[in-house]
Order: structure tokens, then C-alpha cells, then sequence
């Protein structure tokens, strides 16, 4: 090896003749490569932030939603009942005539039973079958006694706003897209974050904070370190975020394709005008699905069901299972059975994904972990906003050799 008795200067004269054309190429091809997903950390960063950290800041109590509302005195709690009622269930004909009775002229959408709370139905009514969600009122009715409890939190309530914030900033269907929309564009910034982070962390070290250095490095490292820390949850929640908005869409597609087949045969039908009992039709859903338990009802010529049917929506009885869902067809008029199917890939998706990005399938301790992160997350976004607007102009000086950023 005769390099190894080469002096100092020969050393370096050797290594730069040894340094080729190609060599240099692909310093300069990888500096490109570096600056190009630095521009597109710094863009699509920018162009999401508002919106994340308006998702963030929403999110965070309505991951703590029953504890929100026993703050705010709209909590409906089941009443204590002697022994002797303790384990009554009331027929759920009997809970749908004691919301209806608090509104006259309601005709029932839905009958919802709460994972959380099995013994506190919801009834979800309104003045036609095919009202808008916003328009329509609720009813809590106690299962053991079919006794109205109260209406939960409905408009104007803080919990309202923040959901409708949180899911389309009041702009509907337009903005539950725009959201996604934003949701993939934070996705590309973590992922370009990460890239252009790499060179740094070989440098610096991983999640090292130099806490020595001047201001703007010091807010860089954190943003880079607690951007690392939070990597797989905000990859997670920003990719469920995003496919939770093509909700209507995916419930679209189900009623064109799946639900159109099974009521076929119902096309020429007349309106159903006597329904039958809402006990015959859940038993009869019961008897296709015995290992599942009813997630909720809906009514003839809503949304999730149609215009001849009741649709008795099925799921499973388990924490990993309680979004796996299967939707029973009944005759409306004699409470029969129509068909049941599987829900196609892409609804298993759409549930499957939900729990992950809500963190509600964990209780305490994993709302706890979920709240943790989301305000590890605000402090990323608002750090990578200070050092955009605390940036330093290129031709002053290569502010940014110490680290990376956006």
C-alpha cells in the first residue's frame, strides 16, 4: 500500500487527483437532490401548518369527549336503578315511542348504541327521513326503563364546533376534502422532514438539542428532535385523517353498487306504510350475525339503509373488533330477512382506520398518549412556523450550515 508512506501534503495531493469528474458529479447530484426535498419540506409545510394546527387544537379535547361534556354539564349518565331493575332491558320498539314522544312529528333515522355506554341508546330523529345530520335532534333513552333521559349536546354546544371544525370547518363535503387534502400534503412535509433531516442526524446525532448554540438553532434541534419523537403517530393519525374524509364518498359508492343490488328486487315497490317491529328486525339480523351485537339501526329511506328496509348494522363485540361491521337487510314491512353482505374493502378500511386515528379503543391511558402527542405535535408545527418566519436571507451568510429545517 504505498499511500501509507505518502507525507501529509503528498496525502492530500494524492487524495484530490484521486477525487474524478464522477465523483464530483455526484456530490453535486446529491446537494441537488438534498436542496430539491428542502423545498419541498419548506412548501408543503407552509401550505398545511394553519390547517394542522387548527385539526390539532380542535382534536384535543374531543379526544376527551365524555370528559368534555361532564365539564360543560351535558353529560347523560345512566341513573342508579335497585336490583330489581338493575338488569331490565326494555324492547327497543318500546326505547324508539319514548324518544318520538319528545318530538312530535319526528319520524326515527337512527338508533345508535354507544360502545361506551350500552345501557344509553341514542335516538337520532328529524321531520323527514332524508334531513340532514345537521338538521336533526337526539334523543338519550335509558335501556332499562325506555325512560328519555335528554337530548346530548347539539348545536351551539362547544362540543359541536369543535367537531364541526375538526371534520369541515362548517364547509361541508367541500371541506372534509379540502381537509384531506391538506392531511396528504402534512404527510409529504414529514416524510421530506425526515429526508432532509438524515444528513444532520449523522452530523449532530439523533435528537441531540444544542442547547449552547443561538436561539434559532436551538428551536431547529427541538423541532427536528420532537419531529422524530412524533414521526409514526402524525404518519398515522395524518394518513387516517385523510382517508376518514372520503367517508361520503365511500358511503356513496356502497349505496350505488352493494345496496343497489341487494333492493333490486324493491324497485317498483310502494312505500312501506305499516313497518313492522323494530325487535322482530333486530332478531332477525341477530340470527345471521349471532357472534355480533347491534352497533345501530337505520331507518327506512335514510342514508345507510333504503326506502323498503330496515338496515341493522352489526358489529363485533370485542376491543379489536368493535369497528368490524356488517349491515343486515329486513324487510320493513314483515321483518324478514333481504340479504346481508360483507362490506367491500374499502368501508373495512374507512372503520379499521378510525380507531387508530381517534385513540378511543385504549381508555384512560391511551387518550392520555393520544392528547401527549398531539401537543408534541402543535410544538412542531408552531417551531417550524418560528424558524420560517425567523429564516435568514441567503445572501446574508449560510445561516443554515448548523442544521437542518425548513
Amino acid at each position: 500500500m504505498p499511500g501509507k508512506f505518502l507525507t501529509g501534503d503528498e496525502r492530500r495531493a494524492a487524495a484530490r487527483a484521486d477525487a474524478s469528474p464522477s465523483t464530483s458529479h455526484t456530490n453535486r447530484a446529491s446537494a441537488n437532490t438534498l436542496r430539491l426535498w428542502s423545498i419541498v419540506h419548506r412548501w408543503t409545510s407552509l401550505v398545511c401548518t394553519a390547517f394542522m394546527l387548527l385539526l390539532c387544537l380542535t382534536g384535543l379535547p374531543l379526544v376527551f369527549g365524555h370528559e368534555l361534556d361532564i365539564l360543560t354539564g351535558d353529560a347523560i349518565e345512566a341513573p342508579a336503578l335497585g336490583a330489581s331493575q338493575a338488569n331490565a332491558r326494555a324492547g327497543y320498539d318500546a326505547v324508539l315511542r319514548a324518544a318520538l314522544a319528545e318530538h312530535p312529528g319526528h319520524v326515527p333515522q337512527y338508533m345508535i348504541w354507544e360502545p361506551d355506554d350500552p345501557l344509553l341508546p341514542v335516538v337520532v330523529t328529524a321531520p323527514r327521513a332524508d334531513t340532514p345530520p345537521d338538521d336533526t335532534l337526539s334523543t338519550t333513552v335509558d335501556a332499562r326503563t325506555a325512560q328519555p333521559l335528554g337530548m346530548p349536546p347539539g348545536k351551539g354546544s362547544l362540543k359541536f364546533v369543535l367537531l364541526k371544525l375538526h371534520v369541515d370547518m362548517f364547509a361541508g363535503l367541500f371541506g372534509k376534502l379540502f381537509l384531506g387534502a391538506m392531511g396528504v400534503v402534512f404527510l409529504a412535509a414529514i416524510v421530506s422532514g425526515v429526508v432532509v433531516y438524515l444528513p444532520f442526524w449523522r452530523k449532530v446525532g439523533l435528537g441531540r438539542v444544542r442547547l449552547k448554540k443561538r436561539r434559532r438553532v436551538v428551536w431547529l434541534d427541538w423541532h427536528n428532535a420532537i419531529g422524530m419523537l412524533t414521526l409514526v403517530w402524525a404518519l398515522l393519525v395524518g394518513a387516517t385523517g385523510s382517508i376518514n374524509t372520503l367517508a361520503d364518498l365511500m358511503l356513496e359508492a356502497w349505496r350505488n353498487d352493494q345496496l343497489a343490488q341487494m333492493v333490486a328486487p324493491y324497485r317498483d315497490t310502494p312505500p312501506v306504510v305499516v313497518r313492522a317491529s323494530v325487535d322482530d328486525a333486530v332478531k332477525t339480523a341477530q340470527r345471521v350475525a349471532p357472534e355480533m351485537i347491534p352497533s345501530f339501526v337505520a331507518f327506512p329511506g335514510t342514508r345507510f339503509a333504503s326506502p323498503h328496509h330496515y338496515a341493522v348494522w352489526m358489529r363485533g363485540d370485542g376491543i379489536l373488533t368493535t369497528r368490524i361491521m356488517r349491515p343486515v337487510l329486513v324487510d320493513a314491512s314483515t321483518g324478514a330477512l333481504t340479504e346481508s353482505r360483507e362490506l367491500p374493502w374499502y368501508l373495512k378500511v374507512l372503520l379499521g382506520s378510525q380507531p387508530l386515528h381517534f385513540g378511543d379503543f385504549g381508555g384512560m391511558p391511551l387518550k392520555i398518549f393520544w392528547a401527549a402527542f398531539d401537543v408534541l405535535t402543535i410544538v412542531v408545527l408552531g417551531s417550524g412556523l418560528y424558524l420560517w418566519v425567523t429564516r435568514r436571507n441567503p445572501r446574508e451568510g449560510k445561516g443554515r450550515a448548523s442544521g437542518g429545517g425548513p
